[in-house]
Protein backbone atom coordinates (compact mmCIF):
# COMPACT_ATOMS: atom_id res chain seq x y z
CA UNK A 1 0.00 0.00 0.00
CA UNK A 2 3.14 2.49 0.92
CA UNK A 3 5.04 2.01 -2.35
CA UNK A 4 1.48 2.44 -4.10
CA UNK A 5 0.58 5.59 -2.65
CA UNK A 6 4.34 6.66 -3.46
CA UNK A 7 4.02 5.74 -6.99
CA UNK A 8 0.81 8.35 -7.38
CA UNK A 9 2.20 10.90 -5.32
CA UNK A 10 5.32 11.28 -7.64
CA UNK A 11 2.83 10.75 -10.88
CA UNK A 12 0.86 13.65 -9.66
CA UNK A 13 3.88 16.25 -9.36
CA UNK A 14 5.04 15.39 -12.93
CA UNK A 15 1.35 16.17 -13.99
CA UNK A 16 1.42 19.43 -12.26
CA UNK A 17 4.58 20.46 -14.06
CA UNK A 18 2.34 20.19 -17.39
CA UNK A 19 -0.65 21.99 -15.55
CA UNK A 20 1.41 25.03 -14.46
CA UNK A 21 2.64 25.17 -18.51
CA UNK A 22 -0.52 24.71 -19.99
CA UNK A 23 -2.07 27.50 -18.11
CA UNK A 24 0.22 29.90 -17.96
CA UNK A 25 0.45 29.67 -22.22
CA UNK A 26 -3.55 29.76 -22.03
CA UNK A 27 -3.38 32.99 -19.90
CA UNK A 28 -0.72 34.50 -21.69
CA UNK A 29 -2.75 34.54 -25.09
CA UNK A 30 -5.65 36.26 -22.91
CA UNK A 31 -7.85 33.61 -21.17
CA UNK A 32 -9.07 34.88 -17.59
CA UNK A 33 -7.87 33.04 -14.55
CA UNK A 34 -10.99 33.94 -13.08
CA UNK A 35 -12.86 31.58 -15.97
CA UNK A 36 -10.20 28.79 -16.12
CA UNK A 37 -11.62 28.14 -12.28
CA UNK A 38 -15.06 28.20 -13.03
CA UNK A 39 -15.07 26.10 -16.75
CA UNK A 40 -12.52 23.55 -15.21
CA UNK A 41 -14.74 22.79 -11.98
CA UNK A 42 -18.07 22.82 -13.73
CA UNK A 43 -16.63 20.24 -16.44
CA UNK A 44 -15.27 18.26 -13.65
CA UNK A 45 -18.47 18.17 -12.09
CA UNK A 46 -19.74 16.37 -15.09
CA UNK A 47 -17.07 13.60 -15.43
CA UNK A 48 -17.14 13.13 -11.08
CA UNK A 49 -20.87 12.53 -11.28
CA UNK A 50 -20.90 9.48 -13.65
CA UNK A 51 -18.00 8.23 -12.08
CA UNK A 52 -19.37 8.50 -8.43
CA UNK A 53 -22.84 6.22 -9.72
CA UNK A 54 -20.64 3.32 -11.47
CA UNK A 55 -18.39 3.32 -8.28
CA UNK A 56 -20.60 3.60 -5.70
CA UNK A 57 -23.20 1.28 -7.88
CA UNK A 58 -22.62 -1.66 -5.80
CA UNK A 59 -21.64 -0.08 -2.79
CA UNK A 60 -23.13 2.55 -0.36
CA UNK A 61 -21.16 5.75 0.43
CA UNK A 62 -20.90 6.74 3.78
CA UNK A 63 -23.99 8.93 5.24
CA UNK A 64 -23.51 12.73 4.79
CA UNK A 65 -24.03 14.80 7.97
CA UNK A 66 -24.49 18.73 7.83
CA UNK A 67 -21.56 18.29 9.88
CA UNK A 68 -19.42 17.03 6.86
CA UNK A 69 -21.41 19.23 4.38
CA UNK A 70 -20.34 22.30 6.00
CA UNK A 71 -16.26 21.37 6.36
CA UNK A 72 -16.71 20.29 2.42
CA UNK A 73 -18.27 23.85 2.28
CA UNK A 74 -15.26 25.26 3.72
CA UNK A 75 -13.10 23.02 1.66
CA UNK A 76 -14.83 23.97 -1.32
CA UNK A 77 -14.12 28.17 0.24
CA UNK A 78 -10.34 27.25 0.40
CA UNK A 79 -10.18 25.38 -2.88
CA UNK A 80 -11.70 28.42 -4.89
CA UNK A 81 -9.24 30.72 -3.31
CA UNK A 82 -6.08 28.63 -3.80
CA UNK A 83 -6.95 28.10 -7.19
CA UNK A 84 -7.48 31.75 -8.27
CA UNK A 85 -4.35 32.57 -6.17
CA UNK A 86 -2.74 30.05 -7.98
CA UNK A 87 -3.79 31.18 -11.58
CA UNK A 88 -3.71 34.72 -10.98
CA UNK A 89 0.00 34.10 -9.42
CA UNK A 90 1.29 32.04 -12.75
CA UNK A 91 -0.26 34.40 -14.82
CA UNK A 92 1.87 37.73 -13.07
CA UNK A 93 4.72 35.18 -12.75
CA UNK A 94 5.95 31.98 -14.60
CA UNK A 95 5.47 28.24 -13.87
CA UNK A 96 9.26 27.56 -12.76
CA UNK A 97 7.94 30.35 -9.83
CA UNK A 98 4.87 28.37 -9.10
CA UNK A 99 7.11 25.21 -9.04
CA UNK A 100 9.44 27.57 -6.34
CA UNK A 101 6.84 28.83 -4.23
CA UNK A 102 4.55 25.74 -4.16
CA UNK A 103 8.36 24.04 -1.85
CA UNK A 104 6.68 26.10 0.83
CA UNK A 105 3.58 24.25 1.49
CA UNK A 106 5.28 21.07 3.09
CA UNK A 107 6.68 23.39 5.78
CA UNK A 108 3.64 25.22 6.77
CA UNK A 109 1.41 22.16 6.32
CA UNK A 110 3.57 20.27 9.12
CA UNK A 111 3.41 22.84 11.71
CA UNK A 112 -0.54 23.23 11.10
CA UNK A 113 -0.72 19.34 11.80
CA UNK A 114 1.50 19.55 14.42
CA UNK A 115 -1.19 22.62 16.29
CA UNK A 116 -3.83 20.19 15.34
CA UNK A 117 -1.99 17.04 16.77
CA UNK A 118 -2.30 15.11 13.37
CA UNK A 119 1.54 15.02 13.49
CA UNK A 120 3.50 14.04 16.88
CA UNK A 121 6.67 16.07 17.20
CA UNK A 122 8.66 14.10 19.69
CA UNK A 123 12.35 15.01 18.95
CA UNK A 124 13.71 12.12 20.96
CA UNK A 125 12.46 10.08 18.48
CA UNK A 126 14.38 9.27 15.33
CA UNK A 127 11.23 9.20 12.99
CA UNK A 128 10.24 13.02 14.32
CA UNK A 129 13.66 13.72 13.79
CA UNK A 130 14.29 12.67 10.14
CA UNK A 131 10.94 13.97 9.22
CA UNK A 132 11.72 17.19 10.96
CA UNK A 133 15.42 17.27 9.16
CA UNK A 134 13.85 16.04 5.98
CA UNK A 135 11.63 19.28 5.95
CA UNK A 136 14.37 21.47 6.19
CA UNK A 137 15.69 19.87 3.92
CA UNK A 138 13.63 19.90 1.14
CA UNK A 139 12.57 23.84 1.91
CA UNK A 140 15.88 24.29 1.69
CA UNK A 141 16.78 22.47 -1.31
CA UNK A 142 13.87 24.46 -3.14
CA UNK A 143 15.52 27.67 -2.06
CA UNK A 144 19.52 26.90 -3.50
CA UNK A 145 17.56 26.12 -6.67
CA UNK A 146 15.81 29.55 -6.68
CA UNK A 147 18.08 31.86 -5.41
CA UNK A 148 21.54 29.95 -6.32
CA UNK A 149 23.05 29.78 -9.59
CA UNK A 150 26.63 28.63 -9.45
CA UNK A 151 28.86 27.47 -12.37
CA UNK A 152 27.53 25.40 -15.14
CA UNK A 153 28.14 21.88 -15.11
CA UNK A 154 26.93 20.89 -18.56
CA UNK A 155 27.06 22.77 -21.75
CA UNK A 156 24.55 23.60 -23.60
CA UNK A 157 23.06 25.81 -26.45
CA UNK A 158 20.65 27.88 -24.57
CA UNK A 159 21.14 29.23 -20.87
CA UNK A 160 18.99 27.65 -17.98
CA UNK A 161 15.07 28.78 -19.03
CA UNK A 162 14.03 27.76 -15.33
CA UNK A 163 16.66 30.19 -13.89
CA UNK A 164 16.21 32.67 -16.52
CA UNK A 165 12.26 32.48 -15.81
CA UNK A 166 12.48 34.07 -12.42
CA UNK A 167 15.29 36.77 -12.97
CA UNK A 168 14.09 38.04 -16.15
CA UNK A 169 10.68 39.24 -14.93
CA UNK A 170 9.34 42.57 -14.38
CA UNK A 171 10.12 42.97 -10.78
CA UNK A 172 6.61 44.54 -10.21
CA UNK A 173 4.76 41.14 -11.29
CA UNK A 174 7.48 38.61 -9.78
CA UNK A 175 6.70 40.12 -6.42
CA UNK A 176 2.95 40.30 -7.30
CA UNK A 177 3.10 37.09 -8.54
CA UNK A 178 5.49 35.60 -6.07
CA UNK A 179 3.01 37.12 -3.32
CA UNK A 180 -0.36 35.25 -4.50
CA UNK A 181 1.83 31.87 -5.06
CA UNK A 182 2.79 32.13 -1.25
CA UNK A 183 -0.73 32.44 -0.03
CA UNK A 184 -1.26 29.68 -2.07
CA UNK A 185 0.96 27.38 -0.46
CA UNK A 186 -0.39 28.68 2.75
CA UNK A 187 -4.18 27.92 1.60
CA UNK A 188 -3.31 24.43 -0.02
CA UNK A 189 -1.69 23.58 3.47
CA UNK A 190 -4.87 24.44 5.49
CA UNK A 191 -6.57 22.72 2.76
CA UNK A 192 -4.81 19.50 3.47
CA UNK A 193 -5.25 19.72 7.19
CA UNK A 194 -9.14 20.35 6.11
CA UNK A 195 -9.16 17.37 3.66
CA UNK A 196 -7.88 15.43 6.56
CA UNK A 197 -10.57 16.32 9.27
CA UNK A 198 -13.06 15.31 6.69
CA UNK A 199 -11.76 11.74 5.20
CA UNK A 200 -11.06 10.58 8.68
CA UNK A 201 -15.25 10.74 9.63
CA UNK A 202 -15.68 10.61 6.15
CA UNK A 203 -13.65 7.83 3.76
CA UNK A 204 -15.63 8.85 0.34
CA UNK A 205 -13.15 10.59 -1.90
CA UNK A 206 -15.26 10.60 -4.60
CA UNK A 207 -17.98 11.81 -3.05
CA UNK A 208 -15.91 14.63 -1.02
CA UNK A 209 -14.27 15.81 -4.48
CA UNK A 210 -17.67 16.04 -6.53
CA UNK A 211 -19.23 17.76 -3.46
CA UNK A 212 -16.25 20.08 -3.40
CA UNK A 213 -16.32 20.67 -6.93
CA UNK A 214 -19.78 22.22 -7.12
CA UNK A 215 -19.34 24.54 -4.39
CA UNK A 216 -16.14 25.94 -6.01
CA UNK A 217 -18.09 26.55 -9.28
CA UNK A 218 -20.81 28.10 -7.69
CA UNK A 219 -18.11 30.13 -5.17
CA UNK A 220 -16.27 31.28 -8.30
CA UNK A 221 -18.98 31.86 -10.77
CA UNK A 222 -20.49 34.20 -8.21
CA UNK A 223 -16.48 35.89 -8.09
CA UNK A 224 -16.04 35.69 -11.48
CA UNK A 225 -19.70 37.58 -12.34
CA UNK A 226 -18.46 40.47 -9.83
CA UNK A 227 -14.50 40.73 -11.26
CA UNK A 228 -14.68 39.91 -14.54
CA UNK A 229 -15.54 43.07 -16.57
CA UNK A 230 -14.77 41.51 -20.06
CA UNK A 231 -17.53 39.61 -21.20
CA UNK A 232 -15.92 38.26 -24.40
CA UNK A 233 -13.70 36.28 -21.75
CA UNK A 234 -16.85 33.98 -21.19
CA UNK A 235 -16.66 32.60 -24.79
CA UNK A 236 -14.52 29.46 -25.01
CA UNK A 237 -12.14 29.37 -27.94
CA UNK A 238 -10.67 25.98 -29.50
CA UNK A 239 -7.19 26.58 -28.70
CA UNK A 240 -4.66 26.32 -25.75
CA UNK A 241 -7.48 27.88 -23.57
CA UNK A 242 -9.82 24.73 -23.62
CA UNK A 243 -7.05 22.40 -23.60
CA UNK A 244 -5.88 24.26 -20.14
CA UNK A 245 -9.65 23.81 -18.92
CA UNK A 246 -10.01 20.42 -20.05
CA UNK A 247 -6.00 19.78 -18.66
CA UNK A 248 -6.67 21.10 -15.43
CA UNK A 249 -10.79 19.75 -14.79
CA UNK A 250 -9.58 15.74 -15.35
CA UNK A 251 -6.33 15.83 -13.75
CA UNK A 252 -6.22 18.86 -11.51
CA UNK A 253 -9.82 18.92 -10.09
CA UNK A 254 -10.56 15.18 -10.79
CA UNK A 255 -7.63 12.76 -10.80
CA UNK A 256 -5.43 14.28 -8.22
CA UNK A 257 -8.31 15.62 -5.64
CA UNK A 258 -9.38 11.95 -5.31
CA UNK A 259 -5.59 10.70 -5.43
CA UNK A 260 -4.64 13.22 -2.61
CA UNK A 261 -7.71 12.49 -0.91
CA UNK A 262 -6.76 9.12 -0.43
CA UNK A 263 -3.47 9.35 0.23
CA UNK A 264 -4.32 11.61 2.79
CA UNK A 265 -6.69 9.06 4.63
CA UNK A 266 -3.56 6.38 3.97
CA UNK A 267 -0.84 8.40 5.15
CA UNK A 268 -1.97 12.11 6.37
CA UNK A 269 -1.23 15.55 5.45
CA UNK A 270 2.58 16.09 6.02
CA UNK A 271 2.98 13.09 3.63
CA UNK A 272 1.07 14.51 0.96
CA UNK A 273 2.51 18.00 1.13
CA UNK A 274 6.08 16.71 1.04
CA UNK A 275 6.08 15.69 -2.50
CA UNK A 276 5.42 19.01 -4.00
CA UNK A 277 9.08 20.25 -3.97
CA UNK A 278 9.62 16.96 -6.21
CA UNK A 279 7.93 19.71 -9.06
CA UNK A 280 11.02 21.70 -9.03
CA UNK A 281 13.26 18.83 -10.09
CA UNK A 282 10.87 17.33 -12.17
CA UNK A 283 11.06 20.73 -13.94
CA UNK A 284 14.60 21.02 -13.75
CA UNK A 285 15.03 17.31 -15.74
CA UNK A 286 12.37 18.40 -17.94
CA UNK A 287 14.28 21.56 -18.79
CA UNK A 288 17.58 19.87 -19.20
CA UNK A 289 16.52 16.59 -21.27
CA UNK A 290 13.98 18.68 -23.25
CA UNK A 291 14.39 22.19 -23.70
CA UNK A 292 18.45 21.83 -24.28
CA UNK A 293 18.26 23.98 -20.69
CA UNK A 294 21.83 24.06 -19.13
CA UNK A 295 22.59 22.17 -15.37
CA UNK A 296 23.86 24.62 -12.97
CA UNK A 297 25.71 24.50 -9.59
CA UNK A 298 23.15 25.23 -7.69
CA UNK A 299 20.54 23.44 -9.61
CA UNK A 300 22.46 20.42 -8.93
CA UNK A 301 23.36 20.76 -5.12
CA UNK A 302 19.50 21.81 -4.49
CA UNK A 303 18.19 18.77 -6.15
CA UNK A 304 20.56 16.82 -4.54
CA UNK A 305 19.14 18.36 -1.10
CA UNK A 306 15.58 17.80 -1.90
CA UNK A 307 16.11 14.63 -3.33
CA UNK A 308 17.81 13.44 0.83
CA UNK A 309 15.29 15.30 2.54
CA UNK A 310 12.72 13.66 0.97
CA UNK A 311 14.09 9.98 1.70
CA UNK A 312 14.76 11.72 5.60
CA UNK A 313 10.71 12.06 5.59
CA UNK A 314 9.83 9.05 3.59
CA UNK A 315 12.12 6.90 6.16
CA UNK A 316 10.53 8.80 9.25
CA UNK A 317 7.66 8.11 7.81
CA UNK A 318 8.35 4.21 7.26
CA UNK A 319 9.27 3.98 10.91
CA UNK A 320 6.80 5.65 12.83
CA UNK A 321 4.41 2.94 11.06
CA UNK A 322 6.35 0.30 12.05
CA UNK A 323 6.30 1.74 15.48
CA UNK A 324 2.50 1.61 15.16
CA UNK A 325 2.36 -1.53 14.07
CA UNK A 326 4.39 -3.30 16.46
CA UNK A 327 2.46 -1.20 19.29
CA UNK A 328 -0.95 -2.28 17.71
CA UNK A 329 0.99 -5.86 18.09
CA UNK A 330 1.86 -5.71 21.46
CA UNK A 331 -1.61 -3.96 22.75
CA UNK A 332 -3.35 -7.48 20.98
CA UNK A 333 -2.21 -8.75 24.07
CA UNK A 334 -2.84 -6.58 27.52
CA UNK A 335 -2.95 -7.72 30.73
CA UNK A 336 -6.15 -8.01 32.80
CA UNK A 337 -4.70 -5.53 35.01
CA UNK A 338 -2.08 -2.49 34.27
CA UNK A 339 0.17 -3.74 36.62
CA UNK A 340 0.17 -7.96 36.99
CA UNK A 341 1.02 -9.46 33.52
CA UNK A 342 -1.47 -11.90 32.28
CA UNK A 343 0.42 -15.00 32.79
CA UNK A 344 1.06 -14.14 36.38
CA UNK A 345 -2.47 -13.70 36.86
CA UNK A 346 -3.87 -16.79 35.01
CA UNK A 347 -1.53 -18.69 37.66
CA UNK A 348 -2.86 -16.76 40.81
CA UNK A 349 -6.13 -17.73 39.69
CA UNK A 350 -5.18 -21.25 39.21
CA UNK A 351 -3.61 -21.81 42.35
CA UNK A 352 -6.77 -20.18 44.00
CA UNK A 353 -9.30 -22.06 42.61
CA UNK A 354 -7.14 -25.11 43.59
CA UNK A 355 -6.74 -23.94 47.19
CA UNK A 356 -10.53 -23.56 47.42
CA UNK A 357 -11.31 -26.70 45.98
CA UNK A 358 -8.84 -28.81 48.29
CA UNK A 359 -10.49 -27.00 51.12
Amino acid sequence: MGASVTAAMVTLEFLDVGLNTVTKAAMSRGASHFILVVYSNTLAIFLLVPSSFIFYRKRTPPQLTWSIVCRIFLLGLLSCCGQMFHYFGIENGSPALASAMIDLTPGFTFILAIIFRMEKLELRVQSSQAKSFGTVLLIGGALIVTLYKGLPITSAPSKNKLINQLVQLPLSNWTIGGIFLAAHSVILAIYYIVQAWIVRDYPAELMVTLICSIFVTILSSAVSLVAEKNPNAWRLRPDIELMAIGYSAIFAVSVRSVLHTWALRKKGPVYVSMFKPLGMVVALVFGIAFLGDTLYLGSFVGAATIALGFYAVIWGQAKEEKMDEDHTEISGFKPSSPCVPLLINKSNTEDSRATFASG
